[in-house]
């Protein structure tokens, strides 16, 4: 149960720290950083919606109030956010000795109301059996997804624990089905069904994913990235998702104001709406960005590729043959290419850094004067499937 939990007794006890109660709106940071903005550009069909859709506050085994997590998304530039607490595991009971497992998002909200960003209601099945743990997105009520029970000692997580799995995983799943959830499997490389953290789908996950019930898999969470999660994506047709999993503080976890950032999923949507998100995420429109790596399917990846690099400037500048190229990266994302063409650079080797939010200017030696330049480019940090890098060709005019 240790594993599952992620906590013992004496962590329990250690929590047990004083909580902020300020309910009203949050406001916008009056000097944020905006180095620590998560910027993506629009691609030529959709709108790009930065969400984070795994954290947890107080009312569960987080350790900020909700109204925190609205203010880091703020920071951060994140179009959604989800609020998604433990239903059975509330190590802090003694402290907010809460029934309404809808709360934290009640909070999260009311702090969000004018602000730019969606705060979408959210709960986490756990469970230590083959189920895991399970996000069900887009809920209306949490409190249907699990069994009412109050222990004999109202402050003893562990016997609210044990007594919630008496509700069968199955049943919390069905019940946020009945609510149209979208519902992804959470870091299935924990649990001690996989103590060399190489997951394989159970009979549950699949039989489940066949039902239309789960959606999606989490195949980067926090500091964690999982290959072998991305093909179980693949095989099941499953959303790729990347998360925070936010327990404590953003700035304390990954460090934006040194250049870090938590993993997102990134939405290609129609529309920057609650709906139009939930249709990204239901038709697996998504790319997982984690520790400056994009990772996502090919058409995807494609899509966000062509709106963050783009060829301008090519130009001979005299009567040689060195022609020089800019290349612009308007993404968060310092790219790391391989040139894939014939043509071979005169101040650089074939390995080539894109830093994001610049313009690189290249000289390539071309040997006759184009009318036009191909540029194929392997882009090192950019995953299709395991261990396949993305490909691809810039393609621009040549300045007489």
């Amino acid at each position: 149960m240790q594993r599952i939990l992620g906590c013992t007794l004496f962590i329990i006890a250690f929590l047990m720290i004083p909580l902020s109660v300020a309910h009203d709106a949050a406001t916008s940071p009056v000097a944020a950083n905006t180095d620590r903005m998560i910027t993506f550009p629009d691609t030529r069909r959709y709108k790009t919606l930065i969400l984070d859709p795994h954290t947890h506050s107080s009312f569960s085994d987080g350790h900020v109030w909700p109204r925190i997590r609205v203010e880091e998304a703020l920071r951060d530039g994140l179009d959604a956010i989800a609020i998604t607490e433990h239903l059975e595991w509330q190590p802090h009971l003694q402290d907010i000795a809460h029934s309404d497992r809808n709360r934290a998002h009640q909070i999260a909200a009311l702090a969000a109301e004018e602000k730019p960003v969606m705060v979408i209601a959210g709960s986490e099945i756990t469970r230590s059996d083959e189920a895991g743990h399970i996000n069900a997105l887009f809920i209306n009520d949490a409190n249907k997804l699990l069994r009412p029970y109050i222990p004999e000692d109202p402050s003893d997580a562990v016997a609210y624990y044990t007594a919630m799995h008496g509700f069968p995983a199955q049943a919390a799943v069905d019940a946020a089905a009945g609510q149209d959830a979208f519902m992804f499997w959470n870091h299935p490389w924990w649990g001690d069904d996989f103590p060399d953290s190489i997951p394989v789908a159970s009979d549950f996950h699949i039989t489940n994913v066949k039902d239309g019930k789960i959606k999606g898999i989490e195949i980067a969470n926090g500091d964690y990235y999982s290959e072998e999660a991305f093909q179980i994506a693949l095989d099941l047709d499953l959303t790729l998702i990347g998360s925070s999993d936010i327990h404590e503080l953003i700035d304390w976890d990954y460090l934006p104001h040194e250049g870090g950032h938590r993993p997102v999923t990134i939405v290609l949507a129609k529309k920057r709406t609650a709906s139009s998100l939930r249709a990204g995420l239901v038709a697996g429109r998504t790319l997982v960005w984690f520790k400056n790596t994009l990772i996502a399917r090919e058409p995807q990846m494609k899509e966000m590729l062509e709106a963050s690099l783009s060829l301008t400037n090519a130009r001979y500048e005299s009567d040689n043959l060195l022609l020089t190229v800019q290349i612009e990266n308007s993404s968060d994302v310092d790219f790391f290419v391989q040139n894939e063409g014939a043509f071979t650079f005169s101040h650089n080797t074939d390995s080539l850094s894109l830093p994001q939010h610049s313009t690189t200017t290249l000289v390539l030696k071309t040997a006759q004067r184009l009318k036009s330049l191909t540029l194929p480019l392997k882009v090192m940090n950019a995953l299709i499937a395991p261990k396949q890098n993305a490909v691809l060709v810039l393609e621009g005019q040549v300045s007489r």
